[in-house]
């Protein structure tokens, strides 16, 4: 069995980071929202409302030296620029994307905690907790009224995208498969599709990508 990959992504995945040392687990809460009612002469009832957005929390270290017996990949980052780039994230106050291969855990997050600390018996290795929570997109809808003041919702669904896609692609300095995606497909998450028409150009690692290569764009 494969081993699984954990990575965090900017939207836009101009920045990215594979976990060097998986977490040995990961802990997802779901749960619902409920409200307890008190009703005259009939006693407390209980109304559950609807999915509350998951969490997610998972600990682990980046370690300062590449170790085969537990790093995931070897060209790792120094741990504190790896701190630096998370707390950037932070700051940004934007969601990132969250994948483990894998499995059914993939998305977009936001980052509610991070927690680090050097440990004595471990110079330069920097051990870490996350806080994750799942983000909901806020989708706005256009709304027309009639003359007799009826309202009417146009969704983007009754609108088929007329470009003519790409047959094929050549990258560019700056190009991330999540830019070609969005510029040739109308949808940065379909990146994966790219990536698998390309895998035996690109190569194992879908972020590296050279400019100059010719991309084959899925229908």
């Amino acid at each position: 069995m494969a081993s699984l990959e954990f990575w965090l992504k900017t939207m836009d995945e101009t920045e990215w980071l594979q976990l060097p040392v998986n977490p040995e687990q990961i802990s997802v809460k779901t749960s619902h929202g409920y409200e307890d009612v008190q009703v005259t002469q009939l006693g407390e009832y209980t109304v559950i409302g609807e999915a509350l957005l998951k969490e997610y929390s998972l600990a682990s270290f980046f370690p300062r030296d590449y170790h085969p017996g537990f790093c995931e990949y070897e060209d790792i980052r120094d741990p504190w620029e790896t701190v630096e780039m998370i707390e950037k994230w932070i700051k940004s106050r934007r969601s990132v994307r969250l994948d483990i291969t894998g499995t059914k855990i993939k998305g977009l997050v936001t980052i509610r905690s991070f927690q680090y600390t050097e440990r004595a018996g471990n110079p330069g290795d920097v051990f870490y907790e996350l806080e994750l929570k799942e983000y909901a997109e806020v989708r706005f809808r256009q709304v027309e009224t009639t003359g007799s003041g009826k309202a009417t919702i146009i969704s983007g669904e009754q609108r088929p995208d007329a470009r003519v896609r790409p047959a094929a692609y050549v990258v560019v300095p700056g190009d991330t498969l999540w830019k070609i995606s969005q510029r040739t497909l109308g949808n940065g998450d379909r990146w994966r599709e790219v990536y698998a028409a390309n895998e035996t150009v690109i190569g194992k690692n879908p972020n590296r990508i050279v400019p100059g290569q010719k991309l084959v764009i899925p229908s």
